[in-house]
């Protein structure tokens, strides 16, 4: 598995499953044109870019080069790294038939062209035996009252409004933003002002 510095930005659901897979990063989807109306999301990925750097990682398509161009207007350009597969014919497994334009989309290539793709993109690759001490876990959000406790779900909106993080969020999406973000340390910290205040 390959450890990237930059949280990865793809386009949709499928993408974010067949790349976490390959990539031990955070997964950010703008759910696909969503983006451009969705101030939220926004936010979010120049927040992530601002602290870790971000690699686009969208389909070969036309629809996959709007969303890479949106969000090169919408994030310090330093910050941003792009990713690339090559326009292959064909269709996914899952699909019934091609796309509008007849190429794979990211979920579609082989684990090998991707790997390829990103080591050609800049992206900052990290030695596996890199320790994760201080990531913050899904027990570490019960442990803060943020899941599983009687109050965890209006702790989890009032966290997310003081962050300025999508309202929205699940809590998977919610863990893999505040991993972007912060440590456990920091997390803790912010909970125990704005929570038990």
């Amino acid at each position: 598995m390959l450890k990237i510095k930059e949280a990865v930005i793809v386009e949709g659901r499928y993408d974010k499953i067949k790349l976490s897979s390959i990539v031990d990063a955070p997964i950010i989807e703008t759910n696909g044109f969503r983006v451009f109306s969705d101030r939220e999301k926004q936010n979010l990925i120049r927040k992530i870019a601002d602290v870790r750097g971000i690699l686009v990682f969208t389909d070969s398509d036309g629809a996959g080069f709007v969303i890479r161009n949106f969000l090169k207007g919408t994030v310090d350009k330093s910050k941003i790294k792009h990713c690339y597969i090559p326009q292959i014919e064909g269709k996914e497994k899952r699909k019934s038939q091609k796309s509008k334009e007849g190429f794979l989309g990211v979920e579609g290539v082989s684990d090998d062209l991707i790997i390829e793709a990103i080591k050609r993109s800049g992206a900052v690759i990290i030695g596996e035996d890199m320790p994760d001490e201080n990531k913050i876990k899904k027990s570490d959000l019960f442990c803060l009252g943020l899941t599983g406790t009687e109050n965890a779900e209006k702790n989890r909106k009032k966290l997310l409004k003081y962050l300025n993080l999508p309202q929205y969020l699940s809590t998977n999406a919610m863990l893999t933003a505040l991993n972007c973000l912060y440590s456990f340390e920091e997390l803790r910290n912010i909970v125990n002002k704005i929570i038990t205040n």
